[in-house]
């Protein structure tokens, strides 16, 4: 199965802003186990930035853009580092994509976009993408992954995608807020209802919330691609994912 996993910032970071060591090295792990399960794995990793904040000793995220595109610049070699380093612990090959709206709209550009990374999966690697914060304006601004992830899944023709959150799904109600709030296990059709939702059942950190990630999730129906939204905070939850397990909110048909 190609599978595209997604990863938020708020789920590689402690609050402090710093790595979350453990985390992300138990990603590292699961996503490895799944390649060595046969599965072509791409990962759309959010992080640069916030790894460049830490990494320059800046007390606060930038709020202008300039000091946005340095941070990135600087914390997006810190997250390459990390990766390169976690996977090659698991005799994996890692591969950097940066991308940015550009590299989508225009026809040619997508077209080579899509070829690298095809021909990335027949190679074996793990293709490890973001958007290019280094150039890009309204991406930072905009800050949605998400969307990304869906449109990268949509271009391979993956089977799943998988938004790892810091929510476990998508909900009634805001589950911060009230008691009575019911995870949805599963979604065919996002409508009007659904998409009243999405304003009151949003997570804390991310920067998308669940907007985005509804946004997501239709570009993944329009194209046949199950989506499911899971709680990043137990990698392991892949596992169960991918067993056919009910985690989080899953969009389309199941696939697995």
């Amino acid at each position: 199965m190609r599978i595209v996993v997604k990863i938020g910032t708020s789920t590689l970071a402690h609050p402090t802003g710093h790595l979350n060591i453990r985390r992300v090295e138990q990603l590292c792990r699961v996503l490895s186990d799944m390649k060595n399960a046969g599965h072509e794995v791409i990962l759309v990793s959010s992080g640069a930035i916030g790894m460049g904040v830490g990494k320059l000793g800046l007390r606060e995220r930038p709020k202008d853009i300039p000091s946005k595109q340095a941070a990135a610049a600087v914390g997006q070699c810190e997250l390459m580092y990390i990766y390169d380093k976690l996977f090659s612990e698991y005799h994996h090959t890692v591969a950097q994509l940066l991308i940015t709206g550009e590299d989508i709209a225009n026809g040619k550009r997508h077209e080579n976009f899509n070829n690298t990374l095809n021909r990335l999966l027949e190679l074996g690697a793990l293709p490890i993408i973001n958007e290019n914060d280094t150039v890009a304006t309204e991406e930072i601004v905009i800050g949605d992954n998400d969307t990304l992830a869906a449109i990268v899944a949509q271009s391979v023709k993956a089977q799943k995608l998988i938004l790892l959150s810091d929510i476990d799904g998508l909900y009634t109600a805001d589950p911060h807020s009230d008691p009575d709030a019911e995870l949805i296990s599963f979604v065919p059709v996002i409508d009007e209802k659904i998409r009243a939702l999405a304003g009151i059942s949003s997570s804390n950190q991310g920067t998308g919330g669940m907007v985005t990630k509804l946004q997501a999730a239709q570009i993944c129906l329009d194209c046949g691609c199950t989506m499911v939204i899971a709680n990043g905070n137990d990698p392991d939850n892949l596992y169960g994912i991918m067993e056919g397990k009910q985690i989080g909110t899953t969009f389309g048909e199941d696939l697995t």
